[in-house]
C-alpha cells in the first residue's frame, strides 16, 4: 500500500488506498460499566466523576454503554458495520486494581472474550494501554508528576503483552498524553482535577517516560510483527494574524501542545523553546539521565486524533489554564465556521495540515487517524429512526482531507471513527452523543444512526462518493 495508490476515478469516488483500515474506537471508562464487578477498583475517573461539580449532572461511567455485559451484541455491530479494525482500551484498574502486582483473572478473561470475538468477526483488534483511567491508587501515591508510575505503567504493558500478545497484533501505549498532563494536572477540568502548571509538566514528561519504557517491554513480550504505536491529539494551531506576537503565541502552544510530546519521542530531546518558556514555573530538574533516550522508543506507527483547530493571538488565556508557560501569552479565539454540539468549529483543512506537517517532519512513520468525529444533539425519531446529517457531512469533509493527504504523498494507513456508541463523554457525563450507534441510557437499547449505515457503505465501497 502506498500514497500513490489513492486517486479519484470516473465515478467520482475518492477510493482510499488497497489494506486501508476502516475502523471505530472507544474507550474503556467511556463504555465499560460494571465499575465495581470482578475485581476492578476505583480509577481516577471514579473519583473525579463522584466529586460534587466535575461532571455534568452528577452523572458517571458506572453503568456507561454497558459494554462489559453487552460484547457479543457491540462486535456483531462493528461487523454488520463491515470495520476491518477496532480500537478499543484497557481499564487498568481491572486487570492490575491498585496498580502493581499480578493481574486479576476474571479482569484479563473479559478482554480475552472481546479479542476472541472480534477475531472470529474477521476484525482486527487494536489494544490502547491509557486511555486516562488510572488506578486511584498509583494517583495517592502522587499520580503522573511521579516518576514510579512510568515504572508502574510499564509493568502493566508487560502483563497484557503476555496475556493477549498471541491475539492483538497493534498496541498503543498511551491515548492524548495531553490531555492526562494539562486537562488533568493543569487546569483540572479531566480526571484527577487537580492545578498545577508544575505538576503538569512534570506528568506530560513521566507519560513521555512511560511510554518508551512500555514500548521497549512490548518489544521484548510481542511477536516480532506486533506493531507498537501511540495516540497524540496534535493541535492545529493557528496565528490570528501574521503580527510578530501572534506568531509568537502560536509557537508557544505548539510547544506545550504538541511539540512537548513529538520531540522527546521522536528525536530524544526537549524543545529548547519550551523549556525557555517554562523556566518561571519549572527548571525541568525531575528529568534524570537517561530519561529522553528512553522516550525515543522506536514505533511503527503514530495515532492522531483530531477534532478542531486553535486560533490564537497575543493575550492571556484564563486561569487556572492547561498551557503551562504559555498562559500570560496566549489568548483563544474562536474558528470561524459552523460547529458541533460541543462548540467545535468544523474545519477539515486543520486535519490536511497537521498530516501535511507530519508528512514533512516525520517522513518515515506511518500515521493512523484513531480518532475524528463529532457530537450532535441525536435522538431517535418516533419511528425510531435516528438521522444525523451534519454528522454525515462532518465525516464525508474529514476523510475527503484524509484523500486529499494521501493524494499528496502522505503515508495515512487508516481511519478509525469516533465513537462506535454514544456514551460517558468525560467531564459532560451523558449529554453529549459522538456515536454512530445511538444508546438509549435508560434501556441500553443499540440503534444504527444514519451515520453508521453512510459509514458501512463507505467501507464496502473503499472510499467516497463525491469530490
Amino acid at each position: 500500500m502506498t500514497a500513490l495508490d489513492a486517486r479519484t476515478d470516473t465515478t467520482t469516488v475518492l477510493r482510499f488506498p488497497a489494506g486501508f483500515r476502516w475502523g471505530t474506537a472507544t474507550a474503556a471508562y467511556q463504555i465499560e460499566g460494571a465499575a465495581t464487578e470482578d475485581g476492578r477498583t476505583p480509577s481516577i475517573w471514579d473519583t473525579f466523576s463522584r466529586t460534587p461539580g466535575k461532571v455534568r449532572n452528577g452523572d458517571t461511567g458506572d453503568i456507561a454503554a454497558d459494554h462489559y455485559h453487552r460484547v457479543d451484541e457491540d462486535v456483531a455491530l462493528m461487523r454488520r458495520l463491515g470495520v476491518t479494525d477496532y480500537r478499543f482500551s484497557i481499564a487498568w484498574p481491572r486487570v492490575q486494581p491498585t496498580g502493581r502486582g499480578p493481574a486479576v483473572r476474571k479482569g484479563l478473561d473479559f478482554y480475552r472474550r472481546l479479542v476472541d470475538r472480534l477475531l472470529d468477526a474477521g476484525i482486527r483488534p487494536v489494544a490502547t494501554l491509557y486511555h486516562w483511567d488510572l488506578p486511584q491508587e498509583l494517583e495517592d501515591a502522587g499520580g503522573w508528576p511521579q516518576r514510579e508510575t512510568a515504572y508502574r505503567f510499564a509493568e502493566y504493558a508487560g502483563i497484557m503483552a503476555d496475556a493477549l500478545g498471541d491475539r492483538v497484533a497493534t498496541w498503543t501505549t498511551l491515548n492524548e498524553p495531553w490531555c492526562a498532563a494539562f486537562l488533568g494536572y493543569g487546569n483540572g477540568v479531566h480526571a484527577p482535577g487537580r492545578t498545577s502548571a508544575v505538576a503538569s509538566l512534570r506528568a506530560a514528561h513521566h507519560l513521555n517516560l512511560a511510554h518508551g519504557l512500555a514500548a521497549r517491554t512490548l518489544r521484548g513480550r510481542l511477536p516480532g510483527a506486533a506493531e507498537v504505536s501511540l495516540t497524540l491529539n496534535l493541535h492545529a494551531v493557528r496565528p490570528c494574524s501574521q503580527a510578530p506576537e501572534d506568531l509568537d503565541a502560536a509557537r508557544r502552544i505548539d510547544a506545550v501542545g504538541n511539540r512537548i510530546f513529538l520531540d522527546p519521542v521522536f528525536h530524544g530531546r526537549l524543545p529548547e523553546d519550551l523549556v525557555r518558556d517554562t523556566a518561571p514555573v519549572t527548571d525541568w530538574s525531575f528529568v534524570a539521565d537517561g530519561d529522553l533516550a528512553a522516550a525515543a522508543a522506536p514505533i511503527d506507527s503514530l495515532g492522531i486524533n483530531y477534532y478542531s483547530p486553535s486560533v490564537v493571538g497575543a493575550g492571556t488565556s484564563e486561569s487556572p489554564s492547561p498551557w503551562a508557560g504559555a498562559e500570560r501569552h496566549v489568548r483563544f479565539e474562536p474558528a470561524p465556521g459552523p460547529r458541533t454540539a460541543m462548540d467545535w468549529p468544523v474545519d477539515p483543512d486543520g486535519l490536511y495540515e497537521l498530516l501535511t506537517r507530519l508528512r514533512d517532519e516525520l517522513p518515515d512513520v506511518p500515521l493512523v487517524i484513531t480518532e475524528n468525529g463529532a457530537a450532535y444533539d441525536d435522538y431517535a425519531d418516533p419511528s425510531g429512526n435516528v438521522k444525523d446529517p451534519e454528522r454525515v457531512a462532518y465525516l464525508h469533509a474529514h476523510l475527503a482531507a484524509v484523500h486529499r493527504a494521501l493524494a499528496d504523498g502522505t503515508d495515512v494507513r487508516g481511519y478509525f471513527l469516533w465513537s462506535l456508541l454514544d456514551n460517558f463523554e468525560w467531564a459532560y457525563g451523558y449529554s453529549k452523543r459522538f456515536g454512530i450507534v445511538h444508546v438509549d441510557f435508560a434501556t441500553q437499547r443499540r440503534t444504527l444512526k444514519d451515520s453508521a449505515r453512510w459509514y458501512a457503505e463507505v467501507i464496502a465501497r473503499g472510499g467516497l462518493e463525491g469530490a
